[in-house]
């Protein structure tokens, strides 16, 4: 599929994107959201403490700001980004179907809650072989058999980068969730496809040892990566350059313009830290959509 470049690609449906999408398409600028907006955490909510509005379910708040954007002329594409990289006086953003897109300036809006699974050992070992990032932790494991527990993009992607670093990775989901170009790269790979099965308890004592699956089977491997959902925005940025806060390493950090340290990249919302409020995401999600337009416009 053949996609134009566009003057702003931003990543994430929720609050902070569609109004960096509304305010960014109103500056005159060309904008493409990247996301599944049922993927938001705001997707089920109820919202009762957002001004003007007394009482509304996220679903249907999502949908009017994705429907209002349309209407200003933004375009959607419901796919995740797995990949960024700097081209020139451009970004080149990979899809998970494995269409690229360029742009001027890009809107990290992605939220920053980290799903888990929730198995003995994920709390205990993590650091010590469970990781949430395979851009962030890949090198630890060169030549080291590993496997990462997740059915949808981030996991796929996932997988299939660890296999630059060591010949031995397994993939356990329930089910690949993903675009049939990224589920056939999986099959295609050399990569061990666990399908059906799910991660009972993660072993070892002081680090990683290997992993119990539901059939009772038993893989051993050295490191683990828990990668549930679309890849999130620090794995995204941290391949960019972004600076992060040195406290926690989770959140992007912006000035008052919502820019980050490198030109072009702006953040909003939950990315940029707490307190995560609907209201502050829509404050700086307009912020990031002007001011990433304005950018754009210069570079013209």
């Amino acid at each position: 599929m053949s996609i134009p470049p566009y003057d702003i690609i931003i990543l994430g449906t929720g609050p902070a994107g569609l109004q960096a999408a509304i305010h960014a398409v109103r500056s005159k600028a060309s904008v493409l959201v990247l996301g599944k907006q049922h993927k938001s955490s705001l997707y089920r909510a109820h919202i009762e403490n957002y001004c003007c509005l007394s009482k509304i379910d996220g679903e249907t708040l999502l949908q009017d700001g994705r429907k209002q954007a349309e209407h200003f002329g933004a375009k959607f594409l419901d796919e995740d980004a797995v990949e960024i990289k700097p081209a020139d006086s451009w970004f080149r953003i990979k899809t998970e179907s494995g269409t690229d897109i360029q742009s001027r300036a890009i809107i990290f809006a992605l939220g920053v809650f980290r799903n888990k699974l929730n198995v003995r050992g994920e709390k205990e070992l993590l650091g010590r072989g469970v990781s949430y990032c395979v851009d962030c932790d890949a090198n630890f494991y060169r030549d080291e058999p590993v496997a990462v527990a997740g059915s949808e993009s981030a996991a796929l992607t996932g997988a299939l980068t660890l296999l630059f670093y060591t010949k031995e990775v397994h993939l356990i989901c329930s089910k690949l969730e993903a675009t049939e170009a990224l589920a056939n790269q999986i099959r295609e790979s050399p990569i061990h496809l666990h399908e059906g099965r799910k991660v009972k308890q993660i072993l070892g004592e002081n680090a990683v040892e290997g992993l119990l699956l539901d059939d009772g089977s038993t893989l051993n491997v050295k490191g683990v990566f828990i990668e549930l959902g679309a890849k999130g925005a620090v794995e995204l940025a941290a391949t960019l350059g972004v600076a992060m806060d040195p406290e926690s390493f989770k959140y992007i950090v912006t000035n008052k313009k919502q820019e980050t340290n490198v030109p072009g990249i702006y953040a909003a919302g939950d990315i940029t830290g707490p307190p995560w409020q609907m209201a502050i995401a829509v404050g700086q999600g307009c912020v990031a959509g002007l001011e990433a337009a304005s950018y754009a416009k210069k570079l013209k």
